[in-house]
């Protein structure tokens, strides 16, 4: 019960898929792929570069229908959790 971190609890993931230096729109492709080989319900996590991946990639997936759960700075990248939802 240690309470003196602040930190919010990110979900677990299902798998995980690091696109650091993977250009766009590569990172949004191959993340989609991914996100298609998975079962509904399942969590995706998604290791991407600051700038145009993690501006494009979260609203991609969106656009796609599924379900950005949560994004995290880690150093120079960002952690997107995405939740797999039923496509069709």
């Amino acid at each position: 019960m240690n309470e003196n971190r602040e930190q919010p609890t990110f979900p677990e993931s299902d798998v995980e898929l690091d696109l650091r230096g993977v250009i766009c729109p590569y990172n949004f492709v191959k993340t989609k792929l991914k996100l298609e080989t998975m079962k509904q319900g399942q969590v995706l996590s998604v290791l991407l570069d600051d700038g145009d991946p993690i501006r494009n990639v979260p609203r991609s997936v969106e656009n796609e229908g599924h379900t950005v759960l949560a994004q995290e700075r880690i150093d120079q990248a960002y952690r997107v959790l995405i939740r797999r939802e039923d496509s069709g």
